[in-house]
């Protein structure tokens, strides 16, 4: 497991620990509150878990979109191939573009609503990212 999902569970068990001692603390008449508390905290926890990855799917589906368009109007008649990276460690809404015609290149796009900016570029060894057939300024 990621070291930042460690992290994220952490703090939610913290938090949920948190309001559970406080649902103990609390004088008796109100400790079935504390106890509704808990169960409402643990809930949204574990609905955040399970709806985030489904979130980030469904977003990274339209903004592929966007960027086909975007580099179907910058690139006619070219092909290319759009990726993720699927670790942790990465932005998951950085989409990595391999163009057909440039072996060993990957551009990296952003996309925010409607503007698209290339924001890294991956060289084979010996080569200066300037020199990119594909490479657009990364967003300046």
């Amino acid at each position: 497991m990621h070291p930042i999902t460690i992290i994220e569970i952490l703090i939610a068990l913290g938090i949920a620990a948190g309001f559970l001692i406080l649902a103990f603390i609390l004088p008796k008449k109100f400790r079935r509150v504390g106890m509704y508390v808990v169960l409402a905290a643990a809930l949204a926890e574990l609905s955040f878990f399970a709806i985030r990855p489904i979130w980030i799917d469904y977003h990274l589906g339209i903004k592929i979109e966007q960027l086909n368009e975007y580099l179907e109007d910058q690139y006619p008649g070219e092909k290319w191939e759009v990726s993720t990276r699927t670790s942790r460690s990465y932005n998951p809404y950085h989409l990595e573009v391999r163009f057909a015609n440039e072996k060993g290149w990957i551009y990296a796009y952003r996309v925010d609503g409607d503007k698209i900016k290339q924001v890294s570029v991956g060289v084979p060894d010996d080569q200066f990212y300037e020199s990119g057939l594909h490479y657009e300024g990364l967003g300046e």
